[in-house]
């Protein structure tokens, strides 16, 4: 099958590259439309128990992660004239586009009884500049009276200030918001040039706009920084230009498919997603190596051009085929999970590395055919002296000193197992930042002076209607929000009670002496006004439901981590709950972005570990398939877990947590590293039969002939995945350096552990008339000599390439 395929690619390659050509074009005029994803990522089912809680309260409640925090520290701010500058600044933010309403200090309301129609009416504190530092200290004293704002838009001991900026759902997730955020910090820095005062930003939509932002810059420089790394590597290696441009022609086709992939699939780029087209530049160019390789190996020995090329993809067409398989099952298990952004990911990385190969190997045999005779220069990699002394040594190594290659890897996966049970899986809202970060150092000062702006909800269903405002339930709410409050991880909560506590110091003329809840008698006297009270602002709607049942805690929290926030959930905020709901029909749920987004973290690295479970039974199985030999199944397995091994173990040992972007490593190294195994083993079942079946010859040959090629395509990975070291992200950088050291690993285990392996355990005894498919090149794999004359009658070439050929 390989041999006609190889007749086909160089007959009709002409025809067979407009093809590609025309795919290409297509798929770039679609990858026009691909755009930023701007939604909270979902990373729990739709499904799930509390995906659906969630999923009811905004729609009962409306959206909880919209705000934008803007904080301040500075007693300047409260002098009039800055003073009236922030609330200048406020009243400018509530007029961009997508902003729903702003409350700040300057800009708050308070009730006020209208005894006559009874009923409370909002009226602005600071309705305009005050005229004189008297009046500005008498409505600064009023403003610090209203209760209900204490502890959330001011911080009493310090006098740190803040500013809530409510944004609007569609804004929130739509590239509006890139705008939106943009205007915010525009804004914010005329007004610390007018002021001197320094601006603090935090929030989801902040937060996400940063993230959005430096994910579009970042897959740009990395697809740049990639292709230019592996072009000089690829330079290096080969000293000629031609094995330099094509190989990233080919990439270049691979990412404008990408591109289209995700456009055609209705796919966003996301962190993960944008990681894409970078990593297709290194893992695509291991393709490129293995062929230009083996077609200058090919050439060097008989100088026939087009049975060089026809010899590539008869030789290693199939390999290539089967270890594009496997490095895609890394990506392509991912599909298997219900979460949204790693099925995404897993797709559309999958099939286009399979595309990879479909490019490669019609692309590589066509240039070449048409390029001229490779020269002496071009062919001089094949005798890098620095290369054949680093293999004869392990050679050597392999041959002579078995033993101390055992001892050394027992002890190293004994101490690796050690440290993999120090492993901890812990997740941030903000994991990615680096701490440096500018928002970073914002969150902590918002931890630090109002506990956190990380929202989390708790739904109160009291289970009878108007149950929200009977007083003996208001009562056991209230004593409830106390304990919350008291937690220093958790900011003053907002609900009814808050409202009806404001509503009685608002009917006793706004005395904060009187912020409590009203006693049985005062009821009677408070109740007239409140229902008389309309909702224009829709505030009230968005704390409680329709029919009074249902009531809203708010609140915010600081990012402490998953492992933290699971602690604060079941052993603190749930154990309270049974404690002070006990004798009663109310029930709760606590809910929320934060809690939702914690979950799904932890929801993604389970199913990341069964990814990795799947990965290793469908490689197990293809193994299967092409050894048909379990002995061989295991030597081949054994070498691609020892470094996967070896990378948790440093991770335990370097406190690297396991989270999102580390559990991802695993099932995708796996995919990449047992491409070495395959390529050394068919060179090597090759090698038995070509060597009598003399074990040790075999080995010695294919660690001769295959072990530089899988040195370059180890090294091209290497560098091509510590470039994300670079990266902003956290969970990027360790994407790519521990990438890149278990490559690097299993490029030795590959190259020392498994001829060791196959030295010791296979005896080379083989049926001569049982053929599994790894040994299935092409129709002469078995005979005398392996090159099967091409049939040039089957093959169209151009006189002047004839002669050309003839000429070398």
């Amino acid at each position: 099958m390989w041999t006609k395929l190889a007749h086909i690619i160089i007959k009709y390659r002409l025809w067979l590259v407009l093809v590609l050509v025309a795919i290409t074009a297509f798929m770039g005029y679609h990858a026009r439309d691909v755009e930023m994803s701007y939604d909270f990522a979902k990373t729990v089912p739709s499904d799930d128990p509390d995906m659906v809680i969630f999923q009811n309260f905004k729609q009962e409640f409306g959206e909880d992660g919209n705000l934008v925090a803007i904080g301040l520290k500075d007693s300047a701010v409260y002098s009039a004239e800055n003073f009236e500058r922030f609330r200048e600044l406020g009243q400018q933010i509530s007029k961009f586009e997508g902003v729903n309403n702003v409350i700040s200090l300057p800009q708050i309301q308070r009730l006020k009884k209208n005894a006559k129609e009874k009923k409370f009416e909002l009226e602005y504190i600071f309705q305009g500049a005050p005229k004189s530092k008297a009046e500005f200290d008498s409505l600064f004293q009023l403003a610090l009276d209203q209760k209900f704002y204490s502890g959330r838009l001011v911080n009493h001991t310090n006098g740190a200030t803040l500013m809530l900026v409510s944004i609007n759902k569609e804004v929130n997730n739509s590239s509006k918001r890139m705008d939106l955020t943009n205007n915010l910090v525009e804004a914010g820095t005329k007004f610390q040039e007018d002021t001197g005062i320094q601006l603090h930003y935090a929030g989801l939509p902040f937060v996400r706009s940063v993230v959005a932002g430096k994910v579009s810059k970042e897959m740009q420089f990395f697809l740049y920084l990639s292709i230019g790394v592996t072009a000089l590597i690829l330079f290096l290696f080969f000293r000629t230009w031609d094995a330099v441009v094509f190989p990233m022609t080919i990439i270049a086709v691979i990412v404008v498919w990408v591109m289209g992939s995700l456009a055609l699939f209705g796919y966003k780029i996301t962190l993960l997603t944008g990681l894409i087209p970078p990593v297709i530049v290194v893992i695509g160019i291991p393709n490129c190596v293995y062929l230009i390789n083996k077609y200058h190996q090919e050439f060097e020995k008989h100088g026939n051009k087009f049975k060089a090329v026809s010899t590539v993809v008869r030789k290693i067409g199939l390999v290539t085929l089967i270890t594009n398989f496997t490095t895609a099952i890394g990506f392509l298990v991912l599909a298997s999970t219900d979460i949204v952004i790693l099925k995404e990911f897993g797709i559309v990385a999958g099939i286009n590395i399979m595309a990879t190969f479909l490019v490669s190997i019609i692309l590589i045999p066509a240039v070449f055919s048409w390029l001229p005779p490779p020269k002496n220069k071009q062919l001089k990699h094949l005798r890098f002296k620095g290369m054949d002394f680093i293999l004869t040594q392990m050679d050597l190594l392999i041959h002579r000193h078995r033993m101390f290659i055992y001892i050394a890897t027992t002890v190293i996966v004994i101490i690796s197992v050690y440290g993999t049970l120090k492993i901890r899986a812990v997740s941030y809202m903000v994991d990615d930042l680096p701490e440096d970060s500018q928002v970073i150092k914002d969150l902590a000062f918002f931890e630090e002076n109002f506990s956190g702006v990380m929202p989390l909800e708790i739904v109160v269903d009291t289970k009878e209607k108007r149950g929200v405002i009977d007083l003996k339930n208001l009562r056991k709410i209230e004593r409830f929000e106390k304990f919350l409050a008291s937690n220093r991880d958790i900011s003053e909560p907002v609900s009814l009670v808050s409202f009806v506590k404001a509503s009685k110091q608002a009917f006793y003329n706004n005395n904060p002496d009187r912020y409590s809840l009203p006693d049985r008698r005062e009821r009677n006297f408070i109740l007239p006004y409140m229902k008389g009270q309309s909702d224009n602002s829709g505030l009230f709607s968005s704390f409680v439901d329709s029919t009074l049942q249902k009531m809203r805690i708010s609140m915010q929290v600081a990012d402490i981590g998953s492992h933290k926030m699971d602690s604060l959930i079941t052993q603190v905020i749930q154990p309270e709950i049974d404690s002070v709901f006990a004798d009663s029909d109310i029930t709760m749920d606590i809910t929320g972005t934060t809690p939702l987004f914690i979950k799904g973290n932890n929801f993604l690295i389970k199913n990341l570990r069964m990814s990795l479970i799947l990965a290793f039974i469908i490689i197990a199985v293809i193994m299967a398939i092409l050894f048909a030999n379990f002995r061989m199944i295991v030597i081949s397995l054994v070498p691609n877990i020892i470094p996967l091994v070896i990378t948790a173990g440093i991770m335990g040992f370097a406190g690297i947590p396991l989270k999102p972007s580390t559990a991802l490593i695993f099932s995708i190294v796996f995919g990449i590293s047992v491409d070495d195994s395959i390529h050394f083993l068919a060179k090597y079942r090759q090698e038995l039969f070509g060597n009598k079946f003399f074990v040790p010859l075999a080995v010695s040959k294919s660690l001769r002939e295959t072990g530089a090629s899988m040195m370059y395509t180890s090294i091209i990975l290497f560098f091509g995945f510590v470039i994300f070291a670079g990266s902003e992200f956290g969970g990027t950088v360790a994407l790519g350096i521990l990438t890149s050291v278990t490559l690097l690993i299993a490029m030795f285990t590959n190259l020392i552990l498994l001829p060791s392996l196959l030295l010791t355990f296979d005896d080379g005894k083989r049926r001569k008339d049982a053929h599994p498919l790894i040994e299935q090149y092409d129709d002469g794999f078995y005979q005398e000599d392996e090159d099967e004359e091409i049939d040039l009658d089957l093959i169209r070439v151009d006189k002047e390439d004839t002669s050309k050929e003839i000429n070398s």
